[in-house]
């Protein structure tokens, strides 16, 4: 995916670094265009250093067969203007360009996304709210802001939206024509939450992270995705519908209507593999020991591959001791297409992490070693393996 950013002269453009940062983590071919005011915040080094491109300001710059403002039109999959001030938003609305940001916007034929941030006043004066109804009828894409303390010391609306919800929008804005476009992915995360009375229950350490970013790259690819998770703090992506859950009960029949016309399930959730027998309604009082009856939870994946057909089902095998043989066990006995075994206890590979590592075993014996990676690249390889598979059956 191609992206250009476009940089203006918000006290949040320092934000924009994290957005480009995390789009090249994902694999995009990441562009920028500065305003002469926004240069006044961030050099442009900084973007120049992040993206490995030139970073342009002046529509009249040279070097190029076109003009400046028509090949940047043309050699972006999407334009996201980050941060947006009020003035941007206006010209757009009006336009109005003067500028070479403003002049590629109006000759752009790419999908548009635009993440204002400004003072509160600012952002809920009446003509800035009909510039952005006004843009937004016409296809253009805004992230809303959120509440928080401003650049100004106010507390209000009007702050940058977070880097998820952003790169989230631009990778949603450019999924257009991917692999697995026209297909619907489901995908899991997080951890279960098994009720011992009312104020206890056992669960895991998963973060839902590895889940977050599956479902950031399905999206990114075209696929309709829906992620069906644990109670986590992670913020889903944006363009993904999300489907909260607590038990494994819960997952399994939030699941059950979604796999009708899915093609494929990622299973990345933590389920737990217990549940209290009984569950008090009220609290345990402390006194002495407490002794509580377990019993197996609903096994998920057994049943989706009982029911399968031609759709996939790609497992998760969680691991301290002989992550390979076990995970090889796993995939034979519940039918998967495809299991990632990996070991919690490998440095970088821990619950919470941003990291992962371990291995990709396929139904033929095959097994190719994943090394110490982003769990978004995991989540691009994963994917070629899904998109792989999905168009040899179709």
């Amino acid at each position: 995916m191609r992206v250009l950013i476009g940089v203006t002269a918000s006290i949040a453009a320092y934000k924009a670094a994290e957005v480009v940062s995390d789009l090249k983590k994902s694999g995009a071919d990441v562009s920028v265009i500065m305003t002469e005011h926004a240069a006044s915040l961030i050099g442009a080094a900084t973007f120049r250093g992040l993206t490995g491109n030139e970073v342009r300001t002046d529509l009249f710059e040279g070097g190029t067969k076109r003009p400046l403002h028509i090949d940047l039109a043309r050699d972006h999959d999407v334009l996201a203007i980050v941060p947006a001030t009020a003035n941007i938003i206006g010209k757009i609305a009006c336009g109005i360009c003067d500028d070479l940001l403003s002049t590629v916007v109006l000759s752009t034929t790419a999908p548009v996304v635009i993440a204002p941030a400004m003072n509160e006043m600012m952002y809920l004066n009446t003509v800035v709210q009909e510039n952005i109804a006004k843009l937004t009828a016409r296809g253009y894409s805004f992230v809303e802001p959120e509440t928080g303390w401003l650049a100004c010391g106010a507390e209000g609306v009007g702050r940058l939206a977070s880097l998820e919800a952003i790169v989230g929008a631009i990778t949603q804005a450019g999924s257009q024509g991917g692999d697995l476009e026209g297909k619907k992915v489901i995908i899991t995360g997080g951890p279960t939450v098994e009720p011992i009375d009312a104020v206890r229950f056992i669960s895991n350490k998963s973060s839902g992270k590895m889940a977050s970013s599956l479902a950031r790259v399905a999206a990114r690819r075209g696929a309709e995705t829906v992620l069906v998770t644990g109670p986590t703090g992670t913020a889903p992506p944006a363009g993904v519908r999300v489907i909260e859950v607590e038990t494994a009960r819960d997952m399994k029949e939030a699941i059950a209507p979604e796999w009708e016309t899915a093609d494929c399930i990622v299973m990345a959730a933590a389920v737990c593999d217990f549940r209290p027998e009984k569950v008090k309604n009220g609290k345990i009082k402390r006194q002495g020991n407490l002794t509580l009856d377990l019993v197996p939870t609903e096994d998920i994946l057994s049943g989706l591959s009982a029911d399968k057909g031609d759709k996939l089902v790609v497992g998760f095998a969680l691991e301290t001791d002989n992550e390979i043989e076990n995970a090889k066990k796993k995939l034979k006995e519940k039918d998967l297409d495809l299991i990632i075994a990996n070991n919690p206890l490998r440095e970088g590979a821990g619950f919470g992490s941003d990291t992962n590592c371990g291995h990709l075993i396929y139904p033929d014996g095959r097994v190719e070693e994943i090394p110490l990676m982003s769990k978004l690249d995991l989540s691009e390889k994963i994917f070629d393996a899904v998109s792989a598979r999905l168009g040899s059956i179709a």
